[in-house]
C-alpha cells in the first residue's frame, strides 16, 4: 500500500518542490513577465502623444464640398486634330513639301500658280463632294490675326502655348475676330476658294508652325503637342549639323582652291626658270656661233694672204725668167 501511495501525483509535486532549483526558477519567470509588462507599458505611453498630435492635425483638414477632381497630366495635354468635322471624309489634295521625301511625294506638294510651281508649307484639305465645310480649331488658343489676303483669301492665325501657331487660309466665312479665345473643335470659319489654290476649288489651307518654322501637319495629327517640341529640337540639331557640314565643305573648297593657286604659281615659276635657262642656252649658242664665225673669218684671211704670197712669188719667177731670156738674146 505504501508503494502505491508513493506513485501518486501528490508525491511527485512534493518531490519537485523539494528540488533546490524549483523556487529560483519560479522567481525568475515571474520577474521576466513583470519586466516585459513594464517595458510594454512604457512604450505604449510614449506612442500616445504622437497619436494625439496626428489626431489634432487631421482635425484641421476639412476638404471643401463639390471640389473638382484632379486630372492626370496626359489628359490635360491636347492632341492635335485635323481642322475638319468629318476627318474620314476629308481629302488632302496637297501635301507638305518635305526635302527628304521621294520625288512622287514632292510633286504632290507643289502648287501651280501663274505658270510657276511653289513649295507647299502646309496641306490643302477639301471635302470629298467638293462642297464647303466647317473649319475647326486644331488646338485651343487665341486668335492672333484675321486678314483678307488677295491671293490666299480669308486667313486666320491662332496662337497656342510653347510658341506653336496654326494657320488657316482660303476661308469663305470667318466666325472669329482677333483676340478671341477658342477651344479645340470650335468653328472658326468655312472652307472657301482663293486665287493661289484655284485648281483645288473649295478647300482650306492648314499649317502648323513651331518657333516660326513650318512642320508637316500629317506627322503630328493625333499626337500630343509635346511631340512638336521634340521635332523642333531634332530639326534644330539637324540644321546645325548641316550648317557645320556646309562650313566644313566651304573651308575645304577654299583650301583646295588655295592649293591649286599655289600649284599654278609654282608651275609658272618653274616655266619662267626654264625659259630663262633656255635664254641662257640661246645666248651661249649665239656666243659660240660668233666664236665660230670669227674663227672662220680668221682662217679665210690667212688663206687669202697665203694665196697672195704665192701669186707674188709666181710673178717674181716670171720676171726672172723674162730677164734671163732678154739677157740671152742680147749676148747672142
Amino acid at each position: 500500500m505504501k508503494e502505491e501511495n508513493n506513485g501518486t501525483p501528490k508525491n511527485k509535486w512534493s518531490r519537485i518542490f523539494k528540488k533546490k532549483w524549483f523556487f529560483p526558477a519560479v522567481y525568475l519567470t515571474v520577474a521576466a513577465v513583470l519586466l516585459a509588462f513594464v517595458v510594454w507599458y512604457q512604450n505604449l505611453e510614449n506612442q500616445m502623444p504622437d497619436m494625439a498630435e496626428d489626431q489634432k492635425s487631421t482635425d484641421f483638414y476639412n476638404p471643401a464640398e463639390n471640389q473638382n477632381e484632379a486630372q492626370p497630366v496626359m489628359e490635360q495635354q491636347e492632341v492635335i486634330k485635323k481642322p475638319v468635322v468629318n476627318q474620314d471624309q476629308a481629302e488632302i489634295v496637297t501635301k507638305f513639301y518635305d526635302y527628304n521625301a521621294d520625288t512622287k511625294a514632292q510633286k504632290s506638294a507643289l502648287v501651280l500658280y501663274n505658270n510657276r510651281y511653289y513649295q507647299s508649307k502646309g496641306i490643302n484639305i477639301k471635302a470629298a463632294e467638293g462642297k464647303s465645310f466647317d473649319v475647326l480649331a486644331s488646338l485651343s488658343g487665341t486668335v492672333k490675326e484675321v486678314e483678307k489676303d488677295p491671293l490666299l483669301g480669308q486667313v486666320v492665325t491662332l496662337q497656342h502655348e510653347n510658341k506653336v501657331v496654326t494657320h488657316y487660309a482660303s476661308l469663305g466665312d470667318v466666325s472669329v475676330k482677333a483676340g478671341d479665345k477658342v477651344k479645340q473643335g470650335d468653328v472658326i470659319g468655312k472652307a472657301g476658294e482663293n486665287r493661289f489654290g484655284q485648281e483645288f476649288g473649295t478647300h482650306v489651307h492648314f499649317e502648323i508652325r513651331k518657333n516660326g518654322e513650318a512642320v508637316n501637319p500629317e506627322k503630328f495629327f493625333n499626337q500630343p503637342v509635346s511631340k512638336l517640341n521634340k521635332a523642333a529640337a531634332k530639326d534644330s540639331s539637324s540644321e546645325k549639323a548641316e550648317e557645320n557640314d556646309a562650313a566644313t565643305e566651304e573651308k575645304n573648297a577654299g583650301e583646295t582652291e588655295d592649293g591649286s593657286k599655289d600649284s599654278a604659281e609654282n608651275s609658272e615659276n618653274s616655266d619662267g626658270t626654264k625659259d630663262d635657262n633656255a635664254g641662257s642656252e640661246d645666248a651661249d649658242g649665239t656666243k659660240e656661233d660668233s666664236s665660230d664665225s670669227d674663227k672662220n673669218t680668221g682662217d679665210s684671211s690667212d688663206k687669202n694672204q697665203e694665196d697672195a704670197n704665192n701669186g707674188a712669188e709666181d710673178n717674181n719667177a716670171t720676171e726672172n725668167d723674162a730677164s734671163e731670156s732678154s739677157a740671152s738674146s742680147a749676148s747672142a
